[in-house]
């Protein structure tokens, strides 16, 4: 058994989207991990239970995490630190080209310094192992003032603990409902990913999980959630239940990029907003939403069919984007 600090309150609603289950004529249903967590809730608060575990079991009286500017990971974690009475280091990185005023300085970025965090910039999008390492010295100067830092690392060289939070959630969701025939989920670092299938496969669920890409390309994101399973399965020895087949990977709505706004991800957006007042983050939810709409337009997944869209959250996004939103839905000033 791992450490494990509570952060939820309780099982996330599941909820069904009747009127989007009408107009896509499949029978779709909601995983509410946007409510998942304190301030403005989100997904990484299932990971996070088990980071915050070890670093207790630890007696630390520091967090160090990295994220991109706009991570709902960095401002969960500060949050939950903060309520332990613990400091927090966030170190963001620079993934997104984006010079909004809005983007560096409102949503996630703006709760985070309200809450108090150091803040620390890491120049690169792309050097996990370099944003590790960067942590690592800043440990080291903490220790040598008398702090007691836990690092929750970013990299692929640690074993992928917050993988467990969804094998924890892949439990919940069954014991919610067994039918489903297919989860939609947010693929981006693989832990929720990877950690929902393994929770199935472990359960003895054969739905269809598809993972929809949200940082790198599904040539790239598939090889990864396979790394992300060898790993998990040194703590969770069902993910060795994962064939290969069994990994699937959407990319149809990643363009332009991580942290970028395309047609598709506007198209969701809107369609979610309208259709069931429910919202969708620029970043992970909207892309992820957008696969559910594509693949039933295709057929892959068949109409009629039971689905389940987790959202993962990440609200706070949505004012870090609120001018690009504006622009590109028309919006006019009052």
């Amino acid at each position: 058994m791992f450490p494990k600090h509570k952060i939820l309150s309780g099982p996330t609603p599941l909820e069904r989207a009747d009127v989007l289950s009408k107009h896509l004529e499949i029978d779709l249903h909601i995983k509410r991990d946007d409510l998942a967590g304190p301030s403005f809730g989100g997904n990484k608060a299932r990971q996070l239970e088990y980071y915050f575990g070890e670093a207790l079991s630890q007696n630390a009286d520091t967090i160090l995490i990295t994220g991109a500017v706009q991570s709902n990971f960095t401002r969960i974690a500060v949050a939950v630190a903060r309520s332990l009475g613990m400091e927090a280091v966030v170190q963001f990185e620079e993934r997104v080209k984006n010079g909004s005023t809005c983007y560096k300085n409102s949503g996630n970025v703006l709760l985070s310094r309200l809450m108090g965090a150091e803040i620390e910039f890491f120049p690169k999008g792309e050097d996990e192992a370099g944003a590790d390492v960067a942590l690592d010295h800043k440990a080291t100067q903490l220790r040598s003032s008398g702090k007691r830092p836990y690092i929750i690392h970013l990299s692929e060289a640690y074993p992928p603990l917050g993988a467990l939070g969804y094998v924890d959630a892949a439990t919940e969701l069954l014991d919610q409902n067994k039918e489903f025939d297919v989860f939609v989920v947010a693929s981006g670092s693989g832990a929720t990913h990877a950690g929902l299938l393994a929770g199935l496969r472990g359960s003895g669920s054969k739905a269809v999980v598809i993972g929809c890409c949200v940082r790198r390309a599904a040539a790239l994101q598939g090889p990864r959630i396979n790394r992300v399973l060898e790993r998990l399965a040194n703590l969770y020895s069902p993910a060795n239940n994962v064939i290969r087949q069994d990994i699937r990977v959407w990319d149809g709505a990643l363009a332009p990029g991580y942290g970028r706004i395309g047609p598709k991800s506007l198209d969701a957006i809107k369609l979610v907003a309208s259709q069931e007042g429910l919202f969708l983050d620029p970043v992970y939810t909207a892309k992820s939403f957008a696969a559910v709409t594509s693949l039933v337009e295709t057929g892959d997944i068949p109409k009629g069919a039971k689905v389940c869209f987790v959202h993962t959250g990440g609200l706070a996004a949505l004012y870090a984007y609120q001018d690009q939103l504006a622009h590109m839905f028309g919006f006019q000033g009052l």
